[in-house]
């Protein structure tokens, strides 16, 4: 393994101890997108002792742009994200652990999906879900990594809770509502540069070396490059990090979630609890009355009328050719519950 690592080693800032560092570490990768692949490959091939990597998509043609870790033959299986990720990154580097689990990351799953992890990788693409993660990281006192990216711009800090501001004190100094991959595009040298922030911030934290307190900002297509100090940026009566947390994202409520995907005419539908044996059900009930019907051990997609169902086994449905949250209920309603 020295001759497999041994480029890395001879950086003085990893050395041996720091490679043996690396091999213990279990590193928790949220979102398995541009980003997710890109840090994910990296860090495996940096002998990241365990990688586990969370996400509720699946693999489509539009990714393969910039989403390197995932091939043709994935989009043509259906292959969920996560495990496309775990097959591929089996094979990039054998002597390390990579679990691809495919869930939502939410409020009533987050704390046990963070649990027993040194370091947070955010490779995610809204704030809600980043905000989630830093109430986590603040209870449970784990540190992580944001990294978002659009267009031709980027940033990345390490929120650590030891050393607060976290990711809510700085919520009047960020932009957290700049706009998403499907509306306004991305390119690729966007989310290598980006990624590759994260992933530096993510080796100095797991070899001991205490990662700059900054917010990286860039722009790859204009040639901007900028810093900010989190130094005396904490919010004394911060909901997540103060002596008076409340964590209000971690509030969970037992109803069914909505959530419309900007740019995809697609609306995900999350129960309360899937119903048991509900892929089974569903074959029996629909094959028949629906076309194109596909099916794998992760997901089952069928179309009805001018809708495209994905349903996921936790019981998540993605349905495509629909804007509107109560119109997809609707339908979950009608196809997927009754």
């Amino acid at each position: 393994m020295n001759d497999r690592y041994s480029r890395q080693m001879r950086f003085k800032g990893i050395g041996e101890n720091g490679q043996h560092s690396l091999a213990n570490k279990h590193v928790l990768i949220i979102g398995a997108g541009a980003l997710g692949c890109a840090a994910a490959d990296m860090l495996a091939r940096a002998g990241v002792g365990k990688l586990t990597i969370v996400d509720r998509d699946y693999v489509e043609w539009s990714n393969l742009t910039r989403q390197h870790l995932y091939t043709e033959d994935d989009v043509r299986a259906l292959h969920a994200k996560a495990k496309a990720a775990e097959q591929r990154l089996a094979k990039v580097n054998s002597c390390i652990t990579v679990e691809g689990i495919v869930q939502e990351f939410h409020s009533g799953n987050a704390e046990k999906l963070m649990e027993g992890v040194d370091l947070v990788m955010d490779a995610t693409d809204n704030f809600h879900t980043r905000f989630l993660i830093n109430d986590v990281s603040a209870k449970h006192s784990i540190p992580w990594i944001y990294g978002g990216c659009v267009e031709a711009s980027g940033g990345a800090a390490f929120i650590d809770p030891e050393e607060p501001p976290c990711l809510q004190c700085l919520k009047d100094y960020i932009d957290t509502d700049g706009g998403s991959c499907d509306l306004l595009g991305i390119i690729g040298p966007a989310v290598q540069m980006t990624a590759s922030y994260q992933t530096v911030l993510a080796l100095q934290y797991l070899t001991g070396k205490i990662p700059n307190r900054e917010w990286i900002y860039f722009n790859v297509w204009e040639g901007e490059h900028a810093s900010i100090s989190l130094d005396g940026l904490s919010d004394e009566e911060c909901p997540s990090c103060s002596e008076s947390a409340s964590y209000p994202y971690l509030i969970h409520r037992k109803k069914m979630k909505t959530a419309v995907l900007c740019g995809r005419d697609t609306v995900q539908v999350r129960p309360i609890q899937p119903q048991d044996g509900m892929f089974e059900n569903l074959r029996r009930r629909l094959s028949t009355r629906v076309s194109d019907w596909k099916a794998n051990s992760h997901l089952i997609s069928f179309s009805v009328d001018t809708y495209r169902f994905v349903l996921f086994k936790d019981g998540r449905a993605l349905i495509h050719g629909v804007k509107d949250a109560e119109k997809a209920q609707l339908l979950y309603h009608k196809y997927i519950e009754t």
